[in-house]
């Protein structure tokens, strides 16, 4: 036997399913990249649910940016949800890779974090657009007052920062 016992006879239950998928979507929109709440599910829960994801988010990105993290001390959860708040993850390298560069463009990059950000993307290419792939060639970062070079494969701070 196929198809959903429940629906009526000679309905279509790919029109059911294709529903079903629509409306997991609007909730998971909702859920982790600030959509509106799909009529029917409790705005409140919904809200819980966001923050409690928003908070994991901010760890994972602490893990993958420990000096980010600690250059903004106290600041560090409210700044990261604010900025992640109506963008969808990419994951935690590249959310706190596009988090650095859009706090450098701001002037609020911590010149730890800032050496933090020149030492990555002397090691590593990242458009912003696209997953990170290793540089082979040598290369020369700066962000905020940070100097980093690669050469070699070998990584070095020239310059700390502000």
């Amino acid at each position: 036997m196929t198809g959903d016992p429940a629906a009526p006879a000679g309905s279509d239950p790919s029109a059911g399913s294709a529903s079903l998928a629509r409306r997991q979507a609007e909730l998971a929109a909702a859920v982790t990249a600030g959509a509106p709440v799909p009529v029917g599910f409790d705005a409140r829960l919904v809200g819980i649910a966001r923050r409690a994801l928003l908070g994991k988010r901010a760890g994972e990105v602490a893990r993958h940016w420990p000096a980010l993290a600690a250059g903004l001390a106290g600041r560090w959860p409210a700044a990261f949800v604010e900025w992640a708040a109506d963008r969808p993850a990419n994951g935690a390298l590249r959310d706190g890779w596009d988090l650095a560069r859009s706090l450098l463009a701001g002037g609020a990059l911590p010149a730890v974090a800032a050496a933090e950000l020149a030492l990555r993307d002397a090691v590593w290419w990242y458009p912003g657009d696209a997953p990170p792939r290793r540089r082979w060639m040598p290369a020369l970062r700066r962000a905020g007052g940070a100097v980093a070079v690669q050469v070699a494969g070998r990584v070095r701070l020239v310059r700390a920062g502000r």
